[in-house]
């Protein structure tokens, strides 16, 4: 009696760094599918565009903290940084500083301080999440600092630029902050696949002591993700100023916790070395879709969103951990 081997299905031969970001696409879809059968409007094509302008500074700065993480560490003063970006734009424009000059000044606040905790990381050999809260605080502080109260920008460039649309002949339409975010999706992508950075911020990830035995340069790497996911931060601090037209103290409260949780249901690995920004995009898809589908429900409290994300957050850890067990 003749036997024949019974081969795997295609889906079990998918490499396990491909699973969680292919789960958050499943997901992605299954959310948008009951929205869809449930909203008669949901398969409206603006619907999908308005994911992307509200959430436009989310995912660039989603982008930079997916470097942070790849390399095993953690960046807890983005939301913080974002809102002193927007709180010193909306300050030196009150003050009669020209737009573009504003504009240089806002990008290299990010950056700056992103460089001087890296360093503080590396030099000092001080935890990521020590050093990250420190700078929270101090980017919080220095938002209520400049002003206690909301500043209006009224500026002709700051307006015209959260104003204009990009649309079709139907109606449809997208913000500049989109293209903006998919400039920076795709230059990040880049960086990460095809070049020495990219390899050496997964080496590193994957695990540090050999990358340092490998001669690769560790310290400098370290330095630039941090200011990487600075510089994100801070345009994604210009482009929520676009978005409200205003600086406020305590905007973007928060902000940093749902962009890690963007990062890791879009299936990057929280110990590092592993993740795409691919993922990042869907992950940020995800708390997007979530949002409008409780805004169409209209009798659930917004206080939902949190709740939905944490338990598909405690979901994707725990799927991550599994697939590390089971491949071990």
């Amino acid at each position: 009696m003749s036997t024949f081997p019974i081969s795997a299905p295609s889906w079990a031969k998918l490499p396990r760094r491909h699973m969680p970001v292919l789960a958050t696409l499943a997901l992605l879809l299954v959310m948008y599918g009951i929205g869809v059968s449930q909203y008669r409007a949901f398969s409206n094509v603006q619907v999908v565009f308005n994911v992307f302008i509200d959430n436009g500074f989310l995912l660039v700065i989603a982008v930079g903290m997916t470097f942070v993480i790849l390399t095993g560490g953690i960046d807890l003063s983005v939301g913080s940084v974002a809102a002193m970006t927007a709180m010193v734009s909306a300050w030196l424009l009150q003050s009669g500083l020209p737009a573009l000059l504003v504009l240089v000044i806002a990008l290299l606040i990010g950056p700056t301080l992103g460089f001087l905790m890296g360093c503080a990381i590396h030099f000092f050999d001080i935890q990521p999440f020590i050093v990250t809260l420190a700078g929270m605080f101090f980017a919080r502080g220095m938002c209520t600092f400049i002003s206690d109260a909301s500043i209006p920008i009224t500026d002709g460039f700051w307006t015209t630029m959260s104003q204009y649309r990009i649309g079709d002949p139907r109606g449809n339409f997208v913000s500049i902050s989109v293209l903006v975010a998919f400039a920076v999706v795709l230059i990040a992508a880049y960086v990460l696949a095809y070049t020495r950075l990219g390899r050496n911020v997964y080496a590193i990830g994957g695990n540090p002591q050999s990358a340092l035995l490998m001669g690769l340069p560790v310290g400098r790497t370290r330095i630039a993700v941090y200011t990487i996911s600075g510089l994100c931060a801070a345009i994604g601090g210009i482009l929520l100023s676009f978005y409200t037209l205003s600086g406020a103290p305590l905007i973007a409260i928060g902000m940093e916790l749902d962009v890690i949780a963007a990062v890791v249901i879009g299936g990057t690995v929280l110990t590092g070395g592993s993740g795409y920004i691919f993922g990042t995009v869907l992950g940020v898809l995800v708390l997007g879709v979530i949002q409008t589908l409780i805004t169409f429900d209209g009798s659930l409290n917004s206080w939902w969103t949190k709740i939905v994300i944490g338990g598909l957050l405690f979901a994707f850890i725990l799927l991550q951990r599994l697939i590390g067990i089971r491949y071990k």
